[in-house]
């Protein structure tokens, strides 16, 4: 994995925070940037959700089929366990992760760490988006599990809720299945941090707990409405390495996605159990 390059010592940077200083677009800033050096309120929900989810793309298709499989395997290998209690790790401006775990699970935390993500989750489970009805036909196509559930959106408003939390500070063993799409790779540009932030996540699961994971590959940092964030360049082989040690029957799937925005690689999904 390329590691992020030395700030070039040309750069005069005259702003005084990093917010602005990405909002400024003055890259070299955002080179060496840790999660805690973001003002995280800033985040634009209603333009990531405009950009990525008003309509289901084909590499979120994809990637619905990968996951709601392998909950879909999982049941029916164990067909009796019911997992209670399940969360989505930041859970930002999207619903359909939160929705492939909805018909295993009787409780979804939505975990975020952004004020203005929480009230965007808050407001959608009152009156979710027309486009959420895309992501979930998908689910439902060919999966008795997903099709049984009449009405999905109502289902996830009285079975989930938004908790505001930071996921580093994730309690351990706590949740019977989980969720983390592109948060690790998308909160800093430290390799360490993102290897800490995939920790905390598998190790707020109980033992055995299947979770899946989505992670932007090779991705340079995003823009969400006038601010520039972060991001950690990770391959698949770095995703391995997180996960070793802490997870089991884990499975790496690359996803072709190219006209999202420029700046990454694709998508990588990764799929597996809680080890201990």
């Amino acid at each position: 994995m390329a590691k992020p390059a030395e700030r070039s010592p040309s750069v005069t940077v005259t702003t005084t925070s990093w917010t602005e200083q990405a909002r400024a677009g003055h890259a070299d800033t955002w080179k060496m940037i840790g999660n805690l050096d973001v003002d995280w309120d800033e985040f634009d929900s209603e333009a990531y959700f405009d950009h990525n989810y008003g309509m289901l793309r084909p590499d979120d298709r994809q990637i619905i089929g990968i996951v709601t499989s392998f909950f879909d395997d999982c049941r029916r290998r164990y067909p009796d366990t019911w997992l209670r209690h399940a969360i989505d790790v930041g859970a930002g401006a999207n619903l359909y992760p939160a929705l492939a775990m909805l018909p295993f699970t009787s409780e979804i935390t939505l975990f975020e760490r952004a004020s203005s993500n929480c009230s965007w989750l808050d407001q959608q489970l009152r009156k979710p988006n027309d486009s959420w009805w895309q992501f979930w036909s998908e689910m439902a196509l060919d999966r008795d599990a997903y099709g049984k559930i009449n009405d999905p959106l109502d289902l996830l408003s009285r079975r989930a809720h938004v908790t505001k939390g930071n996921l580093f500070r994730l309690e351990p063993g706590r949740y019977d299945m989980g969720t983390m799409f592109f948060v690790a790779e998308s909160i800093t540009t430290r390799e360490d941090e993102f290897q800490r932030a995939v920790g905390k996540f598998v190790g707020s699961l109980r033992r055995h707990a299947p979770f899946a994971a989505a992670f932007m590959k090779n991705s340079s940092g995003y823009r969400v409405g006038n601010v520039n964030f972060p991001a950690c360049s990770v391959e698949e082989d770095d995703i391995v390495r997180a996960l070793a040690g802490v997870a089991r029957d884990v499975t790496i799937t690359t996803v072709d996605s190219k006209d999202l925005r420029d700046g990454y690689g694709g998508m990588i999904v990764a799929t597996g159990r809680k080890m201990v």
